[in-house]
């Protein structure tokens, strides 16, 4: 990535945001799933990373952390209600909303060891 005053860099960044916030919201509302009979954990480890990218991808595009983290949260457990309640083939799950969580403090932290990095390296 270029430096972070490169010219086009703050729009690169919220052009990752936007996409990863159209992925998290394809894989979140998506009316129905595969039977879950892959991997045992799989939809936890999916849930927890579209989290954390759109987690990264805030910090990065120069988000506030806090409204950031409140918005993500309160999209944890919106979107599993909305699952529960209107998609047909899906569930609403609390475990799916731990993992959102746990995703979301794991994707702005690693943006913040990224960003203290790059400070050092300057």
């Amino acid at each position: 990535m270029p430096p972070a005053g490169a010219p086009g860099a703050a729009r690169r960044r919220r052009l990752v945001l936007a996409a990863t916030v159209v992925v998290q919201l394809v894989v979140l509302y998506w009316p129905t799933v595969g039977d879950g009979s892959g991997l045992p954990g799989l939809d936890k480890a999916v849930h927890l990373l579209v989290f954390a990218a759109v987690g990264w991808a805030g910090h990065r595009a120069g988000l506030p952390t806090g409204p950031l983290v409140t918005v993500l949260l309160a999209h944890a457990v919106v979107s599993e209600t909305v699952q529960h309640l209107a998609l047909p083939g899906r569930g609403g799950d609390p475990w799916d909303a731990l993992a959102d969580a746990v995703g979301t403090v794991v994707g702005v932290v690693v943006a913040q060891q990224g960003g203290r990095r790059r400070r050092r390296a300057e």
